[in-house]
């Protein structure tokens, strides 16, 4: 079948034609007509299988009718993070290259002030995260009642994120008349109850059983021990790798990901990194250098292992295993696309059985070690030490040279050495006999004989007489007045009485009348 049989618009399959695609994928052979139609679909499909297309030409052949109003746009996409978001964005200026549609992205580390402004133009497909877009509705700045069209791209990545609260509550915004393209590569059973309440009747595309891996996908498993050795595995993979062109690395940790670019950074490897807690500039920057060539290895968390379309990746190589096997299936999924083989390597030490185990109940095989497998790997221990380079820590000129100390001194126990210092000790006392202990009071007596004479000490200065008290001190300081004989009391208040208490009291004689 090719694209002319699925019923698409000629603006659109003008623009797949100047992308260079001939043949659908069976996923969007499945899906395109029945989304033409308006139907809701539940698409299941492991990464790699043309997924974005699958709903982005049917959405663009809905769109070819009306125009969308001022803060009422006409589609919604919802993607889980920005980097899927941004390619989403890229395939809607790549396929409606004959439409004029405004297309706006709501993502975070974006100012409010540029995205509002794509808003109030109207917008024909507004493509977002969850969080930013419920941000732009509570603020008033966004109504979602004009909604045609409304996907979930990477539902089980979703529910991974803890967006589905936010993903219900999208749907009982947009009106109950839309329709509804859902995508998810996993069926967890989280996921089955949000597609039972909010899809109707859906048609459902399973182009390959959920959580398989592509068989062009070479895989391999490699044992190591520990970090540091993972890294020095890392670097003899990537340097004897065959066919190698780049590389996506994957790590559990995000500050593992800091320590492993700074690694290959210092041993000469081109390398750019890719984490959550990075800025939407350096992460598309980083994206970008990884896509154009500029770096070969890009090291990054599971932010990037969901949906990234970087066409050509010859190898994946898995730093740590993961700890959750459906991210295994998606992170192996970033080679091997679109019918290009690709291999993956995972690096398995002692404490990662668990895991491995439940990736390969999950994929239904078991995946072949390259060289020896944990059980044949020797100890840590049977390998040789290696110089601790630590600049805190000094060593002598036969630890430089990687001489080791005779055994005999490093098995002395302290009592031995105790043992030694005996002789030394009693040899010591013979020279130098002890002297005899004189009683305190002789001692001190001694002491004064033989200390030399000293001046005689000033004399000590006389005491000062006792001052008469005079008026004025502390305790003669508020003298009272004795009131006279013949008059009534008289309050003391010493030298301080104000002067209009001493001004004489002349008594007006009463007016007739008064009372």
């Amino acid at each position: 079948m090719t694209f002319d049989e699925l019923g698409l618009s000629q603006k659109v399959l003008a623009a797949v034609e100047a992308s260079g695609y001939t043949k659908p994928t069976p996923i969007q052979e499945q899906a395109i007509p029945p989304a033409l139609q308006g139907r809701d679909i539940l698409g299941i499909a492991q990464t790699g299988t043309g997924k974005t297309a699958a709903f982005t030409l049917p959405m663009l052949c809905r769109l070819e009718q009306g125009r969308a109003r001022a803060r009422m746009p006409r589609t919604l996409i919802l993607e889980p993070t920005r980097e899927l978001a941004a390619q989403v964005e890229a395939s809607f200026a790549k396929y409606g290259a004959n439409h004029k549609l405004n297309v706006a992205l709501l993502i975070g580390g974006v100012s409010f002030g540029d995205q509002e402004a794509k808003i109030m133009r109207g917008a024909d497909v507004l493509i977002a995260t969850p969080g930013r877009l419920l941000d732009f509705f509570d603020r008033g700045k966004l109504l979602l009642t004009n909604i045609e069209i409304l996907v979930i791209d990477e539902a089980d990545r979703m529910l991974d994120m803890g967006f589905i609260p936010d993903i219900e509550r999208v749907c009982k915004l947009v009106p109950f008349t839309r329709q509804t393209l859902f995508f998810s590569a996993t069926m967890p059973p989280e996921i089955t109850r949000l597609t039972e309440a909010f899809l109707h009747n859906p048609v459902r595309v399973e182009v390959a059983r959920a959580s398989t891996t592509a068989a062009t996908i070479r895989q391999a498993l490699v044992a190591t021990h520990g970090h540091a050795e993972k890294r020095e595995t890392l670097r003899r993979i990537i340097r004897g790798a065959d066919s190698f062109k780049n590389a996506i690395i994957f790590c559990n940790r995000k500050r593992d990901v800091a320590i492993l670019h700074r690694s290959l950074d210092k041993h000469g490897f081109s390398a750019g990194a890719l984490h959550g807690d990075m800025d939407q500039l350096a992460r598309m920057a980083s994206l970008d250098a990884f896509k154009n060539g500029d770096v070969n290895l890009l090291v990054c968390s599971d932010v990037a292992a969901r949906g990234l379309d970087i066409p050509d990746v010859s190898h994946v190589f898995n730093f740590d295993v993961p700890t959750h096997s459906e991210d295994y299936v998606h992170r192996i999924g970033r080679t091997g696309r679109a019918g290009r083989s690709g291999t993956a390597f995972t690096l398995v030490t002692d404490d990662d059985r668990k895991y491995l185990d439940q990736i390969e109940t999950l994929i239904g095989k078991k995946i072949d070690w390259e060289g020896p497998g944990l059980d044949e790997l020797p100890p840590p221990s049977e390998a040789p030490a290696r110089e601790s380079r630590g600049r805190g820590r000094s060593r002598s000129s036969g630890e430089r040279s990687g001489r080791r100390a005779a055994p005999e001194r490093e098995a002395r126990t302290e009592r031995e050495a105790r043992s030694e210092r005996e002789p030394r000790r009693e040899a010591r006392q013979e020279r130098e006999p002890p002297r005899e202990r004189a009683p305190r009071q002789e001692r001190a007596a001694q002491d004064r004989e033989a200390r030399p004479e000293r001046e005689a000490r000033p004399p000590a200065r006389p005491a000062r007489p006792e001052r008469p008290p005079t008026y004025g001190d502390r305790r003669d300081r508020r003298p009272t007045r004795q009131p006279e004989d013949d008059g009534p009391p008289v309050i003391g208040l010493g030298d301080h009485i104000p002067s209009f208490l001493l001004r004489p009291v002349v008594l007006k004689p009463a007016k007739v009348g008064d009372e």
